[in-house]
């Protein structure tokens, strides 16, 4: 017989004969009748399976513990119980993976989820990290079918690069060289030259500037992959590896730039919604009966849009009234997530797409104003997140952008190709980035990002 997916046996019509295989969560009775908790994945929701002693072996229901891997044959019909439509009524069980109930990692009783981390390899059989984990499936699903929708074109940028995107320094090197006997040169520095690309290379901090590389010949284009910091942050907003998200548009004003970005995340939340209500409602109900009415909250409404200096004086003034921040605010300073939430949940009660940034504060790329002090940057921040996106309009006049990368002292050895761009048929154009992993965080509500990612890789943490 085929196997049905519990997902479906909860839909289906009884009065059938089944078969469902899947995972143990619980099981519970009396001498007479055994009552089994059976979950697969496929939904957040577990298939009762009701088992007449008399008809399976003993042998065989001492092996259906906690976390056993089982199949079950019966008939499937009207659940005499309440909180589920439907049950099996359990024919014959086949057991295909034991469990050791005193060893399992998983128990009954409510774990932390600092300790699910360090079983990461088993935290995915938890109702939670189903229910986070297919969440985070749908949403790379919507991600793609938004920007095929509009004729953008999916490029894969490099994983291994020379360039720091950011300017920050904060890479991890790629090298086959012999740590324990390091080639150097009559200088007495690396000879990156006997590496394997012969240069010094490092995995990427962002797909940005191979991106305006794409949206120069193809017009619109979007990155979807993994990128890392060696940034040494071990707070509840920073992974050493994450995902983003990094469309690029030729002919693209910030305006557009910022109808985009809004767009787009609406259309993630609502997606979000209509597709994955019940791994949500889980969530809602479980940690945060906030969550389903703050995704609700983002979409019909238009998001605030405000200058940077006029949020610094909102934010001088709450300081003036009473409000205490951790960190200083004056104009000129990077904002902070304190200050960054208090725009959204406190002083305008929705997202906040802030724009006009001083240029010092930002990264080189970004297109001057004529004050000569901002840049066209925007940030959208969003409740309980802070910044979820990060873009701008991009410098496309040569002068200017030869002149800020001098102005920072950066070398132009490995950007000459980037220059390019500006030198042979520049263009106006923009773009953004989107944390993959701040976007769960915000649509399911949990509170650390190593919670939002199958294995998160943190300083000191390269398990599984």
């Amino acid at each position: 017989m085929e196997r049905t997916k519990i997902k479906e046996l909860l839909l289906a019509k009884p009065g059938q004969k089944v078969l469902a295989k899947g995972w143990v969560r619980t099981k519970r009775g009396n001498k007479e009748i055994a009552f089994i908790a059976l979950n697969d994945g496929s939904t957040i929701n577990n298939i009762q399976i009701v088992v007449d002693k008399s008809k399976i072996e003993d042998s065989i229901l001492a092996k259906v513990t906690t976390g056993a891997c089982i199949g079950v044959t019966g008939n499937l019909v009207e659940s005499v119980g309440s909180g589920q439509a439907v049950e099996i009524q359990a024919d014959s069980i086949e057991i295909y993976g034991e469990c050791d109930p005193m060893r399992y990692p998983l128990q009954k009783k409510d774990t932390s989820f600092e300790y699910l981390r360090s079983v990461a390899h088993m935290r995915m059989r938890t109702n939670t990290f189903g229910a986070v984990l297919r969440i985070r499936n749908q949403m790379a699903f919507a991600i793609h079918e938004y920007f095929h929708s509009k004729g953008f074109v999916y490029l894969n940028t490099p994983i291994i690069t020379e360039s720091d995107c950011e300017g920050a320094g904060q890479m991890f090197q790629v090298t086959t060289l012999d740590l324990e006997n390091i080639p150097r040169n009559k200088k007495g520095a690396i000879d990156y030259a006997k590496d394997f690309f012969g240069k010094q290379t490092s995995l990427t901090v962002s797909g940005q500037l191979e991106g305006e590389l794409g949206a120069t010949a193809l017009g619109e284009i979007y990155t979807f992959g993994p990128t890392f910091r060696a940034e040494n942050s071990n707070t509840p907003r920073h992974l050493a590896e994450f995902w983003m998200i990094e469309p690029e548009m030729a002919f693209y004003d910030i305006e557009q730039n910022m109808d985009l970005a809004e767009d787009f995340i609406k259309h993630l939340v609502k997606y979000a919604l209509d597709n994955c209500y019940d791994d949500i409602k889980f969530l809602n109900d479980r940690y945060d009966n906030t969550l389903i009415d703050r995704l609700k909250s983002v979409i019909g409404i238009d998001f605030v849009r405000l200058e940077y200096t006029e949020g610094i004086k909102i934010l001088e003034q709450a300081v003036a009234d009473g409000t205490q921040f951790e960190y200083p605010v004056s104009w000129g300073v990077d904002l902070q997530s304190e200050h960054e939430r208090y725009l959204v949940e406190k002083h305008f009660g929705k997202p906040v797409i802030l724009t006009g940034y001083p240029k010092d504060i930002k990264a080189f790329y970004m297109k001057q104003n004529e004050d000569g002090k901002t840049v066209r940057a925007m940030d959208v921040l969003f409740p309980k997140i802070g910044e979820i996106i990060g873009g701008s309009e991009r410098e496309s006049s040569l002068q200017k952008l030869e002149n800020r990368i001098n102005e920072l002292g950066m070398s132009r050895t490995n950007l000459e190709w980037y220059i390019d761009t500006r030198r042979f048929g520049s263009c106006p154009h923009s773009g953004f980035g989107l944390g993959f992993e701040r976007l769960l965080l915000f649509v399911t509500g949990m509170q650390n990002i190593r919670d939002v990612i199958p294995f998160p890789r943190t300083p000191k943490n390269a398990e599984f």
